[in-house]
């Protein structure tokens, strides 16, 4: 498979302009506190299912040693968000007719959303109106798949919950910064993520790409946190998740859910459209679905 390039790539020895900007999101990273580290039992899981040895009774075990997560993930279980048939009173059950891979991006999203929670820092920003557009953009993601009879409608939620990740990085490494992007986004008529760039350095596209990578996210998530606002930059064959995302970000921010700045300034790539084989017909059918879909997620994740 072949991959985009890294910002620490063999390039970017040779930029001093990438250089710096891997500094900056090197040390971005690792001084934060908050968030530098998933949750503990989220890493692990994560470890698990990537290790091709792994059985579902190795996740039950590690899963069942932390009886709130387990009510958690139950709770996700038995919503309307699978639609399974009856009331799934275990773990090891759930992961038997979900597969490994649909827990894990549960046991994140449930672990995560903890970090949304700090207060408003700004008349501009706060992070619950960011959890707020990270809802809407993984529950429009996952509508989107399901419209295009994809198979991984699960992973396209949490590929759009954890798209702004870059976005808790500035907040916690760069406050004042962030306070000053928001402000001059809400009333100058220039790109978000420019806007970035000029006052930080990097856009909050890397430093969540910085963020999933030390986290040891599936490279999949990588892009979508690195590349939703231009995934026709990467390859091929790594972009299809990006573009699902890319669609879904932009039509959340055009609807003014939450967190709405990012996009401002940035239409959409009628490439991604052709790609996906996504109509604008079912780009409105999604969002006449939206509404009703949010309110059960965000009560499912509160």
């Amino acid at each position: 498979m072949s991959q985009a390039p890294p910002l620490s790539s063999a390039a970017a020895v040779l930029d001093p302009a990438k250089q710096e900007q891997q500094s900056i999101i090197d040390k971005a990273v690792n001084s934060i506190t908050q968030i530098a580290t998933l949750p503990e039992i989220a890493g692990k899981v994560i470890e698990l299912v990537e290790n091709p040895k792994s059985t579902a009774q190795d996740l039950n075990k590690l899963i069942s040693n932390d009886p709130a997560l387990c009510t958690r993930i139950l709770k996700v279980v038995n919503s309307a968000f699978y639609g399974l048939p009856g009331q799934i009173g275990s773990i090891n059950r759930a992961i038997v007719l979900l597969g490994l891979n649909a827990v894990k991006n549960i046991v994140i999203a449930a672990s995560i959303n903890k970090l949304f929670r700090s207060g408003r820092v700004s008349p501009h920003f706060s992070a619950k109106d960011l959890w707020t557009h990270s809802i809407a953009v993984g529950v429009m993601s996952k509508l989107i798949v399901q419209k295009l009879n994809n198979t991984l409608p699960d992973e396209a939620f949490l590929a759009g919950l954890i798209h702004d990740m870059g976005i808790l990085v500035e907040l916690q490494a760069f406050r004042e910064p962030l306070v000053e992007i928001a402000q001059r986004a809400t009333n100058e008529q220039v790109r978000y993520l420019d806007l970035e760039t000029q006052i930080i350095k990097v856009d909050h596209q890397a430093l969540g790409s910085g963020l999933t990578s030390k986290w040891k996210f599936p490279r999949s998530f990588q892009y979508v946190t690195g590349y939703h606002h231009n995934p026709m930059s990467l390859a091929h064959d790594c972009r299809w998740l990006a573009c699902i995302v890319h669609v879904a970000d932009h039509f959340a921010c055009l609807q003014g859910i939450g967190y709405s700045l990012t996009c401002k300034g940035q239409t959409l790539d009628p490439a991604v459209l052709r790609e996906l084989e996504l109509s604008i017909e079912t780009i409105k059918e999604v969002l006449a679905m939206l509404p009703e879909a949010l309110k059960e997620t965000e009560a499912l994740l509160a």
